[in-house]
C-alpha cells in the first residue's frame, strides 16, 4: 500500500474563515532530537538533526547528523511559536511538566 493510498484529507479553518485542505501526499516524516536556529531580519532558519554521539568520553565532542533545514518568514515563525506553546501546554497538562536542564559546560583546561 503506498502513502497516497492512505492519505486523508485534513481540513480546518484558516484566517478569515477560509477552508484549508492539507495535502499530505508529498509529506515525509523525519525524527529529530536536536534543533538549533538562527535568524535575520527577513527569515528564521531552523536546523533539525539527530545526536549521533554515544560516547562523549572519547573526547570527540557531540556529533549531530543534520537532516532538515526549515526557513520561515518571521510571521510564520511566530505562528509556529504560538502553535508549539499551545501544544506543549496541553502536553504538560496531561503528562506533567517537562524540565529542561542546561547542557553541561565543558571543563576548562589551563
Amino acid at each position: 500500500m503506498s502513502d497516497s493510498d492512505t492519505t486523508q484529507e485534513h481540513s480546518g479553518a484558516a484566517e478569515g474563515g477560509q477552508r484549508v485542505v492539507w495535502d499530505d501526499t508529498q509529506m515525509r516524516t523525519t525524527f529529530a532530537n536536536v534543533v538549533n536556529g538562527t535568524s535575520t531580519r527577513e527569515e528564521v532558519t531552523l536546523l533539525f538533526g539527530t545526536n549521533k554521539t554515544w560516547n562523549t568520553s572519547a573526547g570527540r565532542g557531540v556529533e549531530v547528523a543534520l537532516s532538515d533545514r526549515i526557513i520561515l518568514t518571521p510571521y510564520a515563525a511566530k505562528r509556529l511559536w504560538i502553535l508549539l506553546s499551545a501544544i506543549l501546554q496541553n502536553y504538560e497538562r496531561n503528562h506533567g511538566e517537562l524540565k529542561i536542564e542546561p547542557a553541561p559546560r565543558p571543563e576548562k583546561t589551563n
